[in-house]
């Protein structure tokens, strides 16, 4: 038994000593470092971009945004020195003053490459996918050392669908189904009228279009609908929900795009008549999410006023776990749409109008492709 255990522990230690196989210190080596980076830090928002491999060097930009205003920018640069790399940097102010002498530079040495990792002297890359990387950074600040991590996500090329800019809410809407503040009475209507599925619809059975606002802690949604017919089949809210009628809103909260169909790179939260919201979770079954979503609705005749609080969650969120919903900030991108789920008394729905212009013949993709969505800007008003 003692010789199978001995067996077994020098069999783990040396697929690790694989895993961590240091990497000659070529620029080659790191190439995975490029691309257009997003993230956030120092309760801001951070952009970073990383040119490829050329003249025995790379170079990036660095800049953090607060509250929509550049912070500080950095110069940087790994080349090659003496059959080895160093990363050195410069700080600049918003107005592109240095922070550092004309000839003074903070210095980072290589200490080694692995397959997945760039550790230099007080600073680290470390790669967790072909899009995704952690930076962690030494911060010596009145004698104490801070290691400061940045999670980044590689800016891709999702297709730009629709665009619009969501203004600031100096107070926040109250979820009254009244929308009797400023923000609602100042914003501009947005149509929802994308036949998704379904045969063509009479304004009669259906029109609708809605508003958007945020706040430092939510996105607000203002949405009117004009229904000849609400229905609501199941009163089970987790029995084929997408049949009865209700409101879809459609969330990517760093704008990646792709697919999520059974995880959480961006959400589909349905909406249903009594207030109930539910999306797939991560065990490929009907979830409620109730706790990210406060809605009120109050009906006149054929016409529906929704006023809906969203919480958002970036792509960590775990549906066995304590989540944290994240803060927003002017200059922010997200992944959104819209779409609205009619119902006339039928089995299954008849129709369903998004947002959004959806190119192809299917058409009813958003509950799994986000690169579907449209993209908004959080702006200050």
């Amino acid at each position: 038994m003692i010789k199978y255990i001995i067996l077994f522990f020098l069999a783990i230690s040396i697929v690790n000593a694989q895993t961590e196989k240091t990497l000659e210190p070529k620029l080659e080596n790191i190439a995975w470092i490029s691309g257009t980076w997003h993230g956030e830090a120092f309760g801001g928002i951070t952009e970073e971009i990383w040119s490829e491999p050329s003249g025995g060097s790379m170079m990036a930009t660095f800049k953090l945004i607060n509250d929509g205003k550049i912070t500080f920018y950095e110069i940087e640069v790994i080349r090659e020195i003496k059959n080895s790399l160093i990363l050195q940097l410069k700080h600049f102010g918003p107005d592109l003053k240095g922070w550092e002498t004309k000839d003074e530079t903070v210095d980072f040495p290589l200490l080694k490459i692995t397959e997945n990792k760039v550790v230099f002297e007080g600073m680290m890359f470390e790669k967790i996918s072909d899009n995704e990387m952690n930076i962690y950074v030494d911060i010596n600040e009145k004698g104490k050392t801070e290691t400061v991590k940045f999670n980044y996500k590689k800016k891709i090329d999702k297709p730009v669908n629709q665009f619009n800019t969501i203004k600031k809410a100096t107070i926040k809407p109250v979820i009254d189904g009244k929308a009797d503040e400023e923000i609602w009475k100042n914003n501009t209507w947005l149509p929802l009228d994308q036949r998704w599925l379904g045969n063509p619809y009479t304004e009669e059975d259906f029109s609708g279009r809605y508003k958007l606002t945020w706040t430092e802690d939510a996105l607000y949604l203002l949405a009117e609908i004009e229904d000849d017919k609400l229905i609501d089949n199941n009163k089970n809210p987790l029995i084929a929900w997408w049949d009865d009628d209700c409101l879809e809103v459609f969330i990517d909260e760093d704008n990646s795009g792709g697919e999520h169909q059974f995880n959480h790179n961006a959400f589909a939260y349905h909406i249903a008549l009594d207030g109930n919201v539910v999306d797939m979770s991560t065990k490929k079954t009907g979830k409620l999410y109730n706790s990210h979503i406060e809605s009120k609705r109050i009906t006149t005749g054929n016409k529906t006023i929704w006023e809906v609080r969203i919480s958002l969650f970036n792509d960590t969120y775990k549906d066995d776990a304590e989540n944290s919903p994240i803060k927003l900030q002017a200059g922010k991108l997200m992944g959104f749409a819209l779409a609205y789920c009619d119902n006339d008394n039928s089995k299954e729905r008849e129709n369903f109008i998004g947002s959004v212009f959806v190119d192809g013949e299917d058409k009813n993709r958003g509950w799994i492709d986000a690169n579907i969505f449209g993209t908004l800007k959080l702006i200050n008003n």
